[in-house]
Protein backbone atom coordinates (compact mmCIF):
# COMPACT_ATOMS: atom_id res chain seq x y z
CA UNK A 1 0.00 0.00 0.00
CA UNK A 2 2.84 2.16 1.37
CA UNK A 3 5.03 1.41 -1.84
CA UNK A 4 1.75 2.30 -4.40
CA UNK A 5 0.98 5.41 -2.65
CA UNK A 6 4.49 6.53 -3.24
CA UNK A 7 4.40 5.57 -6.51
CA UNK A 8 1.37 7.65 -7.26
CA UNK A 9 3.16 11.02 -5.76
CA UNK A 10 5.93 10.14 -7.92
CA UNK A 11 3.91 9.99 -11.23
CA UNK A 12 2.00 12.92 -9.95
CA UNK A 13 5.03 15.22 -9.28
CA UNK A 14 6.62 13.82 -12.52
CA UNK A 15 3.67 14.73 -14.21
CA UNK A 16 3.50 18.33 -13.09
CA UNK A 17 7.40 18.85 -13.01
CA UNK A 18 6.85 18.23 -16.80
CA UNK A 19 4.03 20.31 -17.67
CA UNK A 20 5.36 23.21 -15.41
CA UNK A 21 8.34 22.70 -17.95
CA UNK A 22 6.88 22.75 -21.15
CA UNK A 23 4.87 26.19 -19.99
CA UNK A 24 8.01 27.89 -19.00
CA UNK A 25 9.80 26.60 -22.11
CA UNK A 26 6.89 28.42 -23.77
CA UNK A 27 7.02 31.75 -22.57
CA UNK A 28 10.96 31.49 -23.33
CA UNK A 29 10.32 29.87 -26.83
CA UNK A 30 8.20 32.94 -27.33
CA UNK A 31 10.12 35.85 -26.16
CA UNK A 32 14.02 34.76 -27.45
CA UNK A 33 13.23 32.25 -30.10
CA UNK A 34 13.81 28.45 -30.40
CA UNK A 35 17.87 28.33 -31.25
CA UNK A 36 18.37 31.54 -28.94
CA UNK A 37 17.16 29.43 -25.40
CA UNK A 38 19.37 27.24 -23.34
CA UNK A 39 18.26 24.47 -21.26
CA UNK A 40 19.36 26.44 -17.77
CA UNK A 41 17.10 29.29 -19.35
CA UNK A 42 13.93 26.58 -19.52
CA UNK A 43 15.08 25.32 -15.72
CA UNK A 44 15.15 29.02 -14.51
CA UNK A 45 12.05 29.89 -15.70
CA UNK A 46 10.45 26.77 -14.87
CA UNK A 47 11.95 26.93 -11.26
CA UNK A 48 14.16 23.73 -11.41
CA UNK A 49 17.54 22.23 -12.01
CA UNK A 50 18.96 20.69 -14.63
CA UNK A 51 18.50 17.30 -13.17
CA UNK A 52 15.08 17.67 -13.35
CA UNK A 53 14.91 18.33 -17.22
CA UNK A 54 16.78 15.43 -17.97
CA UNK A 55 14.78 13.19 -16.15
CA UNK A 56 11.60 14.47 -18.57
CA UNK A 57 13.33 15.29 -21.86
CA UNK A 58 16.74 14.13 -23.14
CA UNK A 59 17.20 17.44 -24.84
CA UNK A 60 15.75 21.12 -26.29
CA UNK A 61 14.56 19.80 -29.65
CA UNK A 62 13.03 16.93 -27.50
CA UNK A 63 10.99 19.64 -25.29
CA UNK A 64 10.40 21.88 -28.22
CA UNK A 65 8.99 18.98 -29.75
CA UNK A 66 6.89 18.14 -27.04
CA UNK A 67 5.37 21.63 -26.61
CA UNK A 68 4.34 21.90 -30.38
CA UNK A 69 2.72 18.60 -30.48
CA UNK A 70 0.49 19.71 -26.78
CA UNK A 71 -0.20 23.49 -28.34
CA UNK A 72 -1.20 21.74 -31.77
CA UNK A 73 -3.66 19.74 -29.99
CA UNK A 74 -5.10 22.14 -28.25
CA UNK A 75 -5.90 24.31 -30.82
CA UNK A 76 -7.19 21.24 -32.98
CA UNK A 77 -9.54 20.35 -30.07
CA UNK A 78 -10.36 24.44 -30.48
CA UNK A 79 -11.52 24.46 -33.31
CA UNK A 80 -13.35 21.50 -32.87
CA UNK A 81 -14.87 22.79 -30.52
CA UNK A 82 -15.74 25.81 -32.50
CA UNK A 83 -17.30 24.06 -35.51
CA UNK A 84 -19.20 21.80 -33.63
CA UNK A 85 -21.76 24.42 -32.07
CA UNK A 86 -24.20 24.81 -34.70
CA UNK A 87 -26.14 21.18 -35.19
CA UNK A 88 -26.37 19.45 -38.60
CA UNK A 89 -26.28 22.88 -40.49
CA UNK A 90 -23.52 25.46 -40.33
CA UNK A 91 -23.80 28.72 -39.57
CA UNK A 92 -20.94 30.31 -41.29
CA UNK A 93 -20.47 33.79 -40.44
CA UNK A 94 -21.05 32.47 -36.38
CA UNK A 95 -18.74 29.30 -37.07
CA UNK A 96 -16.28 31.37 -38.71
CA UNK A 97 -16.48 34.29 -35.39
CA UNK A 98 -15.86 31.33 -32.41
CA UNK A 99 -12.68 30.03 -35.17
CA UNK A 100 -11.30 33.36 -35.77
CA UNK A 101 -11.68 33.96 -31.17
CA UNK A 102 -10.21 30.61 -31.06
CA UNK A 103 -7.22 30.64 -33.49
CA UNK A 104 -6.02 34.50 -33.15
CA UNK A 105 -5.92 35.37 -29.27
CA UNK A 106 -2.58 33.65 -28.67
CA UNK A 107 0.31 36.18 -30.61
CA UNK A 108 2.98 33.74 -28.51
CA UNK A 109 1.31 30.54 -29.90
CA UNK A 110 1.93 31.94 -33.77
CA UNK A 111 5.92 32.90 -32.87
CA UNK A 112 6.78 29.45 -31.26
CA UNK A 113 4.37 27.89 -34.38
CA UNK A 114 6.82 30.16 -36.89
CA UNK A 115 9.91 28.82 -35.21
CA UNK A 116 8.41 25.35 -35.53
CA UNK A 117 8.10 25.63 -39.19
CA UNK A 118 11.99 27.68 -40.53
CA UNK A 119 13.14 24.22 -38.04
CA UNK A 120 11.23 21.86 -39.79
CA UNK A 121 11.90 23.46 -43.31
CA UNK A 122 15.19 21.95 -42.86
CA UNK A 123 14.93 18.71 -40.91
CA UNK A 124 12.64 16.62 -42.87
CA UNK A 125 11.91 14.31 -39.50
CA UNK A 126 10.35 17.46 -37.96
CA UNK A 127 8.52 18.38 -41.07
CA UNK A 128 6.36 15.32 -40.90
CA UNK A 129 5.58 16.36 -37.39
CA UNK A 130 4.32 19.61 -38.53
CA UNK A 131 2.34 17.96 -41.83
CA UNK A 132 0.30 15.85 -39.61
CA UNK A 133 -0.72 18.64 -37.64
CA UNK A 134 -1.89 20.26 -40.58
CA UNK A 135 -3.73 17.36 -41.81
CA UNK A 136 -5.70 16.98 -38.41
CA UNK A 137 -6.70 20.54 -38.62
CA UNK A 138 -7.94 20.40 -42.23
CA UNK A 139 -9.32 17.39 -41.59
CA UNK A 140 -11.40 18.71 -38.58
CA UNK A 141 -12.38 21.48 -40.56
CA UNK A 142 -13.15 19.39 -43.79
CA UNK A 143 -15.40 16.88 -41.47
CA UNK A 144 -17.39 19.45 -40.29
CA UNK A 145 -18.31 21.15 -43.68
CA UNK A 146 -18.72 17.55 -44.52
CA UNK A 147 -21.62 16.90 -41.88
CA UNK A 148 -22.95 20.46 -43.15
CA UNK A 149 -23.36 18.96 -46.81
CA UNK A 150 -26.89 19.26 -48.03
CA UNK A 151 -27.08 22.23 -45.38
CA UNK A 152 -24.70 24.69 -46.54
CA UNK A 153 -23.17 24.39 -50.14
CA UNK A 154 -19.82 25.61 -51.01
CA UNK A 155 -18.57 27.34 -53.91
CA UNK A 156 -17.65 25.18 -56.83
CA UNK A 157 -14.40 26.68 -57.18
CA UNK A 158 -13.04 25.42 -54.15
CA UNK A 159 -13.39 21.55 -55.97
CA UNK A 160 -15.26 19.93 -52.73
CA UNK A 161 -14.82 19.49 -49.05
CA UNK A 162 -11.10 18.71 -49.71
CA UNK A 163 -10.22 22.24 -50.92
CA UNK A 164 -12.58 24.32 -49.03
CA UNK A 165 -10.52 23.23 -46.06
CA UNK A 166 -7.08 23.67 -48.10
CA UNK A 167 -8.57 27.09 -48.21
CA UNK A 168 -9.76 27.96 -45.17
CA UNK A 169 -5.97 26.93 -43.54
CA UNK A 170 -4.09 29.12 -46.23
CA UNK A 171 -6.12 31.97 -45.06
CA UNK A 172 -5.17 31.43 -41.90
CA UNK A 173 -1.70 31.32 -42.77
CA UNK A 174 -1.46 34.71 -45.34
CA UNK A 175 -3.20 36.66 -42.30
CA UNK A 176 -1.23 35.15 -38.67
CA UNK A 177 1.85 36.18 -41.12
CA UNK A 178 0.59 40.02 -41.39
CA UNK A 179 -0.27 40.13 -37.25
CA UNK A 180 3.08 39.12 -36.69
CA UNK A 181 4.55 41.99 -37.83
CA UNK A 182 1.54 43.91 -37.21
CA UNK A 183 0.55 42.88 -33.87
CA UNK A 184 -3.24 44.19 -34.58
CA UNK A 185 -5.01 41.38 -33.51
CA UNK A 186 -8.40 43.31 -34.23
CA UNK A 187 -7.37 43.57 -37.80
CA UNK A 188 -6.43 40.44 -37.79
CA UNK A 189 -9.30 38.73 -37.07
CA UNK A 190 -11.30 41.01 -38.84
CA UNK A 191 -9.97 40.35 -42.03
CA UNK A 192 -9.79 36.33 -41.69
CA UNK A 193 -13.59 36.29 -40.39
CA UNK A 194 -14.16 38.42 -44.16
CA UNK A 195 -11.81 36.17 -45.81
CA UNK A 196 -13.13 32.79 -44.66
CA UNK A 197 -17.33 34.00 -45.30
CA UNK A 198 -15.98 34.52 -48.92
CA UNK A 199 -14.54 31.93 -49.32
CA UNK A 200 -17.33 29.53 -47.58
CA UNK A 201 -19.83 31.23 -49.08
CA UNK A 202 -19.16 32.50 -52.04
CA UNK A 203 -19.63 35.83 -51.12
CA UNK A 204 -23.07 35.66 -51.57
CA UNK A 205 -23.78 36.06 -48.05
CA UNK A 206 -25.91 39.62 -48.70
CA UNK A 207 -27.70 38.08 -51.61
Amino acid sequence: MTAKATTGRVTRRRVRTRANLLDAAFGVFAAKGFGRVSIEEVCEAAGYSRGAFYSNFDSLDELFFALYEQRAGLIAEQVSASLAADGPGLDVPAAVERVTEALLLDRDWLLVKTDFLVHAARAPEVARTLLEHRTRLRNTVADRLARAGGHTALPAVLGGIDGAAHAVVAAYDGVTTQLLLDRDVVRARAWLGRLLTALLTDGGAGR
